[in-house]
């Protein structure tokens, strides 16, 4: 089963339509100075090619110029690598991490993906970016996350005596979820962020997965998707209690789904940056 049917399964559940999909528009002319710390690690990024078993993926790897420190792999949205991601990378970076962000598409083609506005309601672009969605499945997803560890755990930036983190916006939530699930033992933190499908009535929903992790978890859920389906909180609440697994899954007020990319149409400054607050304290409590 391809994890586009989550991604579909979790539009039905939104009632998502041509016109409510257009708050996925990535803010035309958008340009968000995100906040940098006066403490900022200086950072050196460049775009690296990985080799994995489908073909080569196109990614942006940025770490702190000195010293070696935690990993952390970034899963973006359905908008893909672009800009705003290699910015959000750099910016993780500056507090002190070694930090890849990919293409997840790159089976198809090389970064961009998607145009430089692309508007949901424009049939042709929705129907291309769907596409790309749907060429991802969990066997993608284990080729991937095998191949993304692998890299970062050979570069002499990243600090293999401390767990990874991987994050995931939007289709990328699930894909955390089965990076978590596959690589226990290195993967120490995830988090979500208005994440799409993480609980469905499939036999392979990721939520199933939890069992199989030991990452602490942080999961941002934006108020417009908890409206449409209020239960996946309290499922993935139980899920991470059954297993005594050290979770946070919580409702982020007055958010839209998209709320946390700075280039997003529906952008929430100040529950992003609460978001990444809790990410960043994540991360130093579970990363050791």
């Amino acid at each position: 089963m391809c994890e586009l049917d989550d991604f579909e399964e979790f539009s039905r559940r939104q009632a998502v339509s041509r016109r409510t999909f257009g708050t996925l528009v990535l803010g035309a002319g958008l340009t968000v100075a995100l906040p940098r710390l006066a403490s900022a690690a200086e950072t050196n990024g460049a775009d690296v090619a990985i080799a994995t078993a489908d073909g080569t993926c196109d990614a942006y790897f940025v770490h702190p110029a000195h010293g070696t420190h935690p990993g952390v792999l970034i899963w973006p949205d359905i908008f893909g690598l672009r800009p705003a991601f290699k910015a959000m990378a750099t910016r993780l970076a500056e507090s002190g991490y070694a930090v890849l962000v990919i293409n997840p598409f790159y089976r198809t083609q090389k970064a961009p993906t998607a145009p430089e506005h692309p508007d949901f309601n424009d049939p042709a672009t929705r129907q291309s970016l769907m596409a790309l969605a749907g060429s991802l499945s969990p066997a993608t997803a284990a080729v991937d996350a095998k191949a993304f560890i692998s890299y970062l755990d050979a570069q002499p930036a990243v600090d293999k005596k401390h767990k990874i983190g991987t994050t995931g916006y939007c289709m990328g939530g699930p894909f955390v979820f089965r990076t978590a699930a596959a690589f226990p033992d290195r993967i120490g933190a995830a988090a979500t962020f208005h994440g799409g499908g993480l609980v469905t009535d499939k036999p392979d929903s990721p939520h199933l997965l939890i069992p199989q992790m030991k990452a602490h978890y942080l999961v941002a859920i934006a108020e417009s998707d908890d409206k449409q389906q209020p239960e996946a909180k309290g499922v993935l609440r139980e899920s991470f209690a059954k297993v005594d697994l050290p979770a946070v899954v919580e409702v982020y007020s007055g958010t839209k789904h998209g709320w946390c990319p700075p280039d997003s149409a529906v952008y929430n400054q100040t529950q992003a940056e609460l978001a990444w607050k809790n990410m960043l304290t994540l991360f130093k409590g579970s990363l050791a």
